[in-house]
């Protein structure tokens, strides 16, 4: 496209990508409100010698350490002659209470194997309903020791534009309470129910607690416009005059998530400040807590489930936990916090499978399950499978060659 005449813009985290391009823009130094400039602009040789993340990644001033050691395990699910679309009648044995990644080319069986496959088999063998498995002979193995199986997509985390990041991880129950408890609430009569914007009371009467008026065009897109009543604040004016430390539901909704941590932690509200902190561990501190859920992209919306899984902390029930390339859309720095959270719930008995291209988190991975050789008609066979290293050693796998530079 270029070398036609073209101007090309990416926005990209790739490594290999920054290498090919002729001016690379960075903006920084970190994301939300301590983001938004531009902190090095030029060749990739200007680029390196500046202090910004990604120049300390590039570098190897800073990087994703390859783990001192790989966690083995004696428990495991094993697929006896999977033959779903590409795959070739294979037998494949998914360890437990460790990370797991399956690598291959695009169309090499990955998301067959364990979208089809796995994650319906396993459902169905722990008593759950869902769509119906692929072909495959048996699935077997250590199911006692597994309570439920989490498949970890990128969908959107809510259907109503009201639902965001903080109602989905049930912190927004104790901020209501809390702002219910606060003398102006008792005088006025307020309770928990006029803080929400979900049904009547406090929210908005004109715009339902939306911020927002829809505007319905016959012929064209709805016109969405900032409520007149409300200003965009989505309650009415005298609940917003009830304040904690200074501060009204509406400043809480627009504090970002590592400013409503530090806030709360400040003032000793501690059972909110643990419901945020595993979004700030995924690397999500700079959304907003009242941010509309139609405005995460889908690699956020994977983070906030998975930070409500940390949420829930030391659960009995041991879970399966199945991600869809979660590195979509990461930069270096945010891989390093994913990873963070997935030895999380693995220290606390979970097990993690992830289906993903990126070499900079297969190295970190304790199993890997590489598919291909090619894709589609030519995809579907069993390549290696072992520790990073011993795939790495691999003559035929494509993975291997890749995964060698980086262990």
């Amino acid at each position: 496209l270029r070398d036609l005449g073209n101007t090309v813009i990416v926005v990209e985290h790739d490594e290999d990508i920054m290498n090919a391009a002729d001016e690379i823009i960075d903006i920084g130094p970190e994301a939300g409100t301590h983001g938004g400039e531009v902190v090095a602009t030029g060749t990739l040789k200007q680029i390196l010698k500046s202090s910004s993340l990604t120049a300390k990644y590039l570098n190897g001033e800073m990087q994703i350490k390859v783990p001192k050691k790989r966690r083995t395990s004696k428990q495991q699910i094993t697929v006896v002659g999977a033959r779903e679309n590409n795959l070739k009648n294979i037998d494949v044995t998914f360890p437990l209470g460790i990370f797991t990644a399956i690598t291959g080319v695009s169309g090499s069986g990955k998301s067959t194997l364990v979208k089809k496959i796995l994650y319906p088999a396993v459902q169905k063998e722990l008593g759950g309903y869902g769509e119906k498995a692929g072909q495959f002979t048996e699935v077997k193995g250590n199911f006692k020791n597994l309570g439920v199986v989490e498949f970890i997509d990128q969908n959107p985390i809510g259907r109503s534009s009201r639902s965001n990041p903080v109602t989905y991880i049930k912190a927004y129950d104790d901020i209501r309470n809390l702002f219910a408890n606060q003398k102006l609430s008792s005088i006025r009569g307020y309770k928990a129910k006029h803080f929400s914007f979900n049904v009547d009371g406090g929210r908005c009467d004109t715009c339902k607690g939306e911020g927002e008026v829809t505007i319905e065009m016959q012929f064209m897109a709805d016109v969405h416009l900032e409520c007149e009543a409300c200003n965009g604040k989505r309650f009415k004016k005298e609940v917003l005059e009830v304040t904690f430390e200074d501060k009204n539901i509406d400043d809480i909704l627009n504090m970002t998530i590592d400013d409503a941590t530090a806030f709360f932690g400040e003032k000793n509200q501690d059972k909110i400040m643990r419901k945020l902190k595993p979004l700030q561990d995924v690397g999500l501190g700079y959304i907003k807590l009242g941010q509309s859920s139609s405005t995460l992209s889908g690699g956020e919306a994977q983070r906030i489930k998975l930070a409500s899984f940390l949420v829930k902390g030391n659960t009995k029930e041991k879970a399966l936990f199945i991600f869809d390339e979660p590195t979509t859309g990461l930069h270096f720095h945010d891989i390093q916090k994913l990873l963070q959270s997935f030895n999380a719930l693995i220290e606390k008995g979970h097990s993690v499978v992830v289906i993903e291209h990126n070499m900079d988190l297969v190295k970190c991975a304790d199993h890997v399950i590489d598919l291909g050789l090619e894709g589609g008609e030519k995809g579907g066979h069993l390549i290696a499978e072992g520790t990073p290293e011993e795939v790495a050693k691999n003559k035929t796998s494509y993975t291997a060659k890749y995964l060698k530079e980086k262990i």
